[in-house]
């Protein structure tokens, strides 16, 4: 599934307002200056506005789970008229995040840089159309658009080395500190009937 394909799936939720889903809001306290008001952008041509902006997002949380965020870059924003209704953003931010190993369940701590290029529009006419849409008052929330970047580049898997053989399916033990000694064998199921046959011929 691309980004893009991603994307359109958060929009739907949002619009759709789908009950026990909440993929579109971070934990975070929103203050004015995460909201970007795009009017003159939008309606300007040529105009462009820079934006140097402190991340108040403390942790990610998604369906995947909660993740504290323990460091942060400034959100870095570059913004451009690109015609009638539209704007050209540009830019990125670099997040470190409080994460376990998928593994063996150690704590690990994961690096994500995030960089933006999107179309922003006052309002999308195709719901399949990878292009940003803003507040009725023409404002970007900058938190919940990085919540939503950072959900869609969530690594696919995240271990603590590449190598890592993970815990004892029996104790639990991290093999990674050496081995338990548990019985970790299983049994082919197809192999169950003939085992069966075997046990009662024994019996015999």
């Amino acid at each position: 599934m691309t980004n893009g394909s991603v994307r359109t799936i958060i929009k739907q939720y949002v619009k759709r307002k789908i009950p026990g889903v909440n993929v579109i809001r971070a934990h975070m306290s929103i203050g004015a200056a995460m909201l970007i008001n795009l009017s003159d952008v939008l309606t300007s041509e040529g105009m462009q506005i820079s934006r140097e902006l402190p991340l108040e997002m403390t942790c990610f949380e998604s369906r995947m789970g909660s993740f504290p965020i323990t460091a942060s870059t400034p959100v870095s924003l570059r913004i451009r008229n690109a015609g009638a209704g539209k704007a050209r953003l540009e830019g990125g931010v670099k997040l470190t995040f409080q994460t376990g190993c998928d593994r063996c369940l150690t704590e690990v701590s994961t690096e994500l840089e995030l960089r933006f290029c999107r179309t922003v529009v006052l309002k999308a006419e195709d719901e399949d159309a990878d292009e940003l849409e803003l507040t009725e008052e023409r404002q970007l929330d900058v938190e919940t658009f990085v919540h939503n970047e950072i959900l869609v580049n969530w690594p696919a898997k995240i271990l603590c080395k590449e190598d890592c053989r993970g815990i004892c399916p029996v104790c639990g033990q991290d093999l990674n500190k050496g081995e338990c000694g548990c019985d970790t064998f299983v049994p082919d199921p197809r192999m169950a009937v003939i085992q069966d046959i075997f046990n009662k011929n024994k019996e015999v």
